[in-house]
């Protein structure tokens, strides 16, 4: 069984702690998809929040 690369796991752990607040062990203890999912839904927060500030 292969998990994500670790270079993508620290990116993807950075992002969620920094937005989100949750703590290292949370985090990491996700399956990958799950934190790919967390990543998305905050990328769409930012994009809407965007597009908001542009009207």
């Amino acid at each position: 069984m292969t998990g994500c690369p670790l270079e993508q796991l620290y990116k993807e752990a950075a992002f969620i702690a920094y937005y989100f607040h949750w703590d290292h062990d949370q985090i990491m203890q996700m399956p990958h998809a799950e934190r790919r999912n967390w990543c998305e839904e905050i990328s769409k927060i930012n994009r809407k929040l965007s597009e908001e500030m542009k009207d």
